[in-house]
């Protein structure tokens, strides 16, 4: 699964290069007054390789821009930038490596899923203790759901980047066929159950492709088992425990079952290599009826031009309604929809030299006029609710996830087992798609979930 719709911008540099300072923490003053400042970015971006677009964003109008603006404020600035085009992995292991022994650069971007491993372990520190007064007018324009990407244990660490979220997709030309409305907007599960039971009588169509299984990795989690979860009313992480074979665990596994034990979903699908992929060209064929995926299932899988299973008639064949929670109001928050969201977060580092002006950086960075220039004038989902407003214009789409998405959004728990109770979670609905039953596979799930955090970490 694509883990963020921006590019990748992580900030480090080398002990070496001496960029940043053994400094005690807690000083968000030092060097406030200074006339001459460095600022060090790694990206994880290359021009003409890896997050092309952030490279040449960064290298030709961030680092130009930031240092014509401090000029004319009396202060040479001096930008640096350091190419890359690392694995994730490996790259959160540099930017790991750094923190931990005091160095990395002065601006860090980290995948929002790492946030809270590094906030544990002490690497990174909450925004307003790194630099002190953190007022800003962008807040205002990054909502309240939105901001939470860059939170952990209810303090700020950082600013969010650009984002996504999920929806349930349906083929407008099925559901005419089978009597459903254009406008089709489900306010249960029952509904969506409904809706398939009806799409079931079309020949050669799958009604519902509810991601499910380990072939399909993180797909699972992300556009399955944790919108149904939130819509439950209890996520996955809270309180400082796991959840574990809870009667919300196995109200979402009885939702599997109901979909794939019961003939509204293809068992066979959910096992294969390529499934995912295979499901977006299904779709694209008139041959699945409603999908639940994020935004880049409509700008870069069923793009009329470019996509990878392109619809030429997306535009008008292809219908999205808000995800549904088990039954009004019953999902997280008391929300009636629900929804989960990826994206990037920037961080401040601790050690920085020049905090003040770090964060001044940071301020430009997710500044509207930058924000806007760093999508290359593409329509694409910004923190920002200003720049939405501008850019998302002419896509109805997009225009609904920033205005009824984005506000109701949620985010997985950036902590270092979440992997291995994201693989649990797929087990367990393998194994529903299998044929166990919910509460068999519920037990299996919370076996699996203690081995792998400790009893003591399991609700």
């Amino acid at each position: 699964m694509r883990r963020t719709t921006t590019f990748g911008l992580l900030a480090a540099c080398s002990l070496l290069a001496g960029c940043l300072g053994q400094t005690q923490q807690g000083d968000q003053a030092r060097n406030a007054d200074a006339k001459e400042i460095t600022l060090t970015i790694v990206a994880n971006a290359a021009a003409g390789g890896k997050n092309a677009r952030g490279a040449n964003w960064l290298q030709n109008w961030v680092i130009p821009k930031f240092t014509e603006q401090q000029k004319a404020k009396g202060v040479t600035a001096t930008i640096k930038f350091e190419q890359n085009g690392a694995g994730d992995e490996d790259f959160k292991t540099k930017v790991a490596l750094d923190l931990k022994t005091g160095g990395g650069g002065d601006i860090i971007e980290i995948d929002g899923i790492w946030l809270g491993e590094f906030a544990q372990a002490g690497q990174i520190k909450p925004l307003g203790d790194v630099v002190g007064n953190t007022d800003w007018d962008g807040w205002n324009q990054i909502p309240k759901a939105v901001q939470g990407l860059g939170e952990f244990d209810g303090k700020r660490y950082g600013v969010p980047m650009g984002t996504d979220g999920r929806v349930l997709f349906f083929n407008k030309k099925l559901f005419s066929q089978a009597g459903l409305p254009a406008d089709w907007q489900p306010r249960s599960w029952q509904d969506v159950l409904d809706a398939g039971a009806r799409l079931k009588a079309l020949p050669g169509v799958t009604p519902i492709q509810l991601n499910a299984g380990t072939a399909m990795g993180e797909a699972t989690t992300m556009q399955g088992v944790l919108p149904a979860l939130a819509g439950t009313g209890k996520p996955v992480y809270e309180n400082g425990k796991w959840q574990g074979d809870s009667a919300q665990l196995k109200d979402v596994l009885g939702l599997y079952q109901k979909i794939y034990g019961g003939g509204l979903g293809d068992p066979v699908l959910q096992q294969e290599a390529k499934g995912r992929d295979r499901s977006f060209q299904l779709f694209s064929e008139n041959r699945i009826g409603i999908l639940l995926e994020s935004d880049y299932f409509w700008r870069s899988v069923t793009e009329p031009k470019n996509g990878v299973a392109k619809m030429a008639d997306r535009d008008t064949a292809l219908g999205w309604a808000l995800v549904p929670a088990r039954q009004a109001g019953a999902g997280v928050g008391g929300q009636d929809f629900v929804s989960m969201s990826g994206g990037g977060v920037r961080v401040i580092n601790p050690n920085t030299k020049y905090p003040r002006q770090a964060w001044e950086f940071m301020q430009f960075l997710n500044s509207a006029e930058a924000v806007k220039e760093s999508l290359a004038g593409t329509a694409q989902l910004t923190q920002r609710q200003d720049v939405n407003d501008q850019v998302l214009k002419g896509d109805p789409m997009l225009t609904f996830i920033a205005e009824k998405v984005l506000p109701i959004t949620r985010y997985r728990p950036g902590l270092a087992d979440y992997p291995k109770v994201s693989a649990a979670l797929q087990q367990a609905t393998a194994d529903v798609v299998a044929g166990k039953s919910p509460d068999d596979a519920a037990r299996a799930y919370r076996e699996a979930l203690v081995k792998a955090v400790g009893e003591g970490n399991v609700g």
